[in-house]
């Protein structure tokens, strides 16, 4: 068994609502990072999604959870840079981390939009073919973060506000060596350690020349460190779905089984022409989930671990997960946070 030194743990959350009541939704996620900043997690993130009852847009809600935390970092994943413009959404950005006071992590992906064909003109200005969805757009966004005076030297903009030089504002420094790229390949990882981007991995990822999810990973991970161009050290956060049943009753019990039993047979071969792999949800006990994690052949290649919570469990069982995982489990991973917590337990 690997004796194991997570230094960071966070939990994602999928930001579910119910269509016909989306702001308690959004406030039971809002609480969520409230209560894992009480827990002692290092970060919170949330998925950005689109056309489904989701949060469709990760700056809105994390400037709304910047005044509704303190400490805990915020992080969104992740951005799918197709559906966004690099200039408006680096103001954006670039605002929220202001607002946090320097606490927001950016979690983006490359490639076209999944709905675009769908959304057509209400998304798009010209023809989708002429349009690069590669990483040259992920790459257009970070420079806008970097904030870089625009136009010649002496280049002024005047408004009612006075005469400025121009460049992105509010400008947020450090929020540049604070982004990551969801890479789920050689190419992708090579890039993103190329490009100055921190590493997102997760329970899933494309079988190159192996059908075996954790040598892929592997891989991908080894890649990126050879290739790393940035400033400072490079950081790899896993994802992993993990749902401990310490605090849970018998029936949410026997529900978390079959939640993790209807997954997993696409865990058993490589699905679809990109050959993705997944790696099995972690249900058990905080005993057994601390023995399978210290067998997960990743977790010693990173600094942190990502607590990826299910979709459409409710905020009772969020709770109770990242309070299980917090008390029980993440202490003997090696994690340094919570300590007064765990004494109070």
């Amino acid at each position: 068994m690997t004796q194991l030194s997570i230094r960071h743990i966070a939990f994602l959350t999928p930001g579910n609502y119910d269509d016909a009541d989306p702001r308690s939704g959004l406030e039971d996620t809002l609480s969520l990072f409230e209560h894992g900043e009480a827990l002692g997690f290092d970060s919170a993130w949330v998925r950005q999604r689109h056309l489904e009852p989701g949060i469709s847009s990760a700056a809105t809600f994390l400037a709304a959870a910047t005044q509704r935390t303190r400490r805990i970092g915020l992080g969104t994943a992740v951005i799918q840079m197709g559906y966004e413009n690099p200039f408006r959404l680096a103001e954006d950005l670039s605002l929220v981390d202001v607002l946090s006071g320097g606490r927001l992590n950016i979690g983006l992906s490359a490639g076209p939009p999944p709905f675009g064909k769908l959304l057509g003109e209400r998304l798009f200005d010209r023809d989708p073919a002429t349009i690069d969805f590669s990483h040259a757009r992920v790459a257009r966004l970070a420079a806008n973060i970097e904030g870089e005076w625009l136009g010649e030297p002496d280049a002024r903009i005047a408004s009612a506000a006075g005469e400025h030089q121009p460049r992105l504002r509010p400008h947020a420094p450090g929020l540049r060596q604070r982004l990551w790229y969801g890479g789920g390949s050689l190419r992708s990882a090579r890039w993103a350690a190329e490009n100055g981007f921190h590493l997102l991995v997760g329970n899933l990822n494309t079988g190159e020349e192996t059908d075996d999810f954790f040598e892929a990973q592997r891989r991908h991970i080894e890649t990126f460190r050879a290739h790393w161009r940035g400033e400072g050290t490079p950081r790899i956060a896993v994802g992993r779905v993990i749902v401990p049943l310490d605090g849970a009753d018998a029936t949410t019990r026997q529900r978390y089984r079959d939640y993790a039993a209807s997954r997993h047979a696409r865990t058993l071969a490589p699905q679809g022409e990109r050959r993705t792999l997944f790696t099995p949800d972690l249900v058990g006990t905080a005993a057994e989930l601390i023995e399978r994690l210290a067998a997960d052949p990743i977790l010693p290649l990173v600094d942190t671990l990502r607590l990826e919570l299910p979709y459409n469990f409710s905020a009772e069982d969020y709770r109770q997960i990242i309070g299980d995982i917090a008390t029980l489990v993440a202490p003997a991973l090696g994690w340094p946070g919570g300590a007064e917590l765990r004494g109070a337990a």
